[in-house]
């Protein structure tokens, strides 16, 4: 979520304008705190009879796969039917034994040299007591993960650094907040502005560092970000959406709960939009300040022209973006309904497919909004400073 903008170090601020920027952000900050402890799950999250009934994850690595019939006492049965893997435990208690599996063909076919991960679901010494459920993906994606903080930091530096702990921070907040609230009951909509929020200041202040035009960019999130999730509440009672996806459907068979399927389709919508939102904001306020700079004498009007000039091209690139990684998420949906041949108004208000509307179109107006908001903030922070 954190962006590298490259700018040369703000001025300092002057007292009214800092006075100012306090009074509108401490009470912010002051409520994420708060709110922050009001929700947290301090006694944890109880595991679910599915969760706890679920047997130990070992590793294992396939060594044969052999294809034999999948009813043996069929003798009327396709011999080719289904494949038997013997795989070797490389993990858990019995590391070394092989244990074998049947799969039908229809399946994820594996093969032979295929690192898996199994789940045990009887006696560890059984050599059938044992599942595939997946394959082991761990090495690729820290080789993966490595290439990305290496390009960031190559490109960004320091600055890169510093945006490397500040994505780390967003991924402890979703973790270890917003994730165990919503499954401990709390209210997800509150929840995600609570985490977004926590996000917000974390990642700003630690990426650009604490001035003038940090706080700015601070605010206009935190105004977009207002203006998202009362937007969101409104469309999405309106349209009536209950978030009733297959998901939602798992995961309260594996609570053995109902889910607020409505509160989590406006906590995706707040969390999804707020990693765009920092990227308008801060580029906004960046361009301010660097007009600004150039031409200490420009009146604010034509200031706040100039900078909105950028910020048409920028958003317009934005909100494109916004669209098309919507679009990316739900592609296997919206294929499944092409298959179906149906028409396009009938598709797009599918309760599934509707959801990521609302998503998509509420989170560009919060983009669009935070451009006009974001400048104007930054002008009249930039002209009495």
């Amino acid at each position: 979520m954190a962006h590298g903008h490259g700018h040369r170090p703000a001025g300092p601020a002057g007292r009214g304008v800092r006075i100012a920027i306090a009074v509108l952000l401490v009470p912010a900050a002051l409520a994420t705190a708060a709110a922050l402890v009001l929700l947290a799950p301090w006694s944890g999250v109880a595991r679910t009879d599915a969760a706890a009934s679920a047997g130990p994850r070992v590793p294992g690595h396939v060594t044969t796969v052999t294809e034999v019939p999948c009813d043996e006492a069929d003798p009327d049965a396709d011999p080719t039917g289904c494949l038997q893997l013997t795989i070797a435990l490389t993990g858990g208690p019995v590391a070394g034994q092989e244990v074998r599996t049947v799969l039908s063909k229809g399946m994820i076919r594996y093969q032979a040299g295929d690192d898996v991960v199994l789940v045990q679901s009887g006696d560890a010494d059984d050599p059938i007591g044992y599942d595939v459920v997946d394959f082991q993906r761990s090495t690729p994606l820290a080789v993966l993960a490595a290439l990305f903080a290496a390009a960031v930091v190559a490109l960004g530096r320091w600055r890169g650094v510093a945006a490397l702990v500040a994505l780390g921070l967003s991924g402890f907040v979703l973790l270890a907040f917003v994730l165990p609230a919503i499954l401990a009951g709390r209210d997800p909509l509150a929840v995600a502005v609570t985490g977004a929020c926590a996000i917000m200041f974390g990642v700003l202040y630690l990426t650009h560092g604490f001035s003038a035009r940090t706080s700015t960019a601070v605010l206009g999130t935190l105004a977009s970000l207002v203006l998202i999730g009362a937007l969101g509440a409104v469309f999405v009672e309106a349209a009536h959406i209950v978030g009733a996806s297959e998901d939602v459907a798992g995961l309260s068979r594996a609570l053995g709960t109902a889910v607020d399927g409505r509160g989590l389709v406006l906590a995706g919508l707040v969390i999804g939009a707020l990693g765009a939102l920092d990227d308008v904001t801060v580029t906004q306020t960046s361009a301010v300040w660097e007009l600004h700079a150039a031409d200490p004498g420009m009146r604010p009007r034509r200031l706040f022209a100039a900078a909105m000039r950028i910020g048409r091209d920028h958003v317009a690139s934005s909100v494109n973006t916004l669209v098309l990684a919507y679009a990316g998420a739900a592609l296997p949906l919206l294929l499944l309904f092409s298959v179906a041949e149906r028409g396009l108004a009938d598709t797009l208000t599918v309760d599934v497919i509707a959801v990521e509307v609302v998503r998509t179109l509420v989170g560009s107006i919060g983009i669009v909004a935070s451009v006009p908001v974001t400048t104007a903030l930054a002008v009249a922070v930039v002209t009495r400073r």
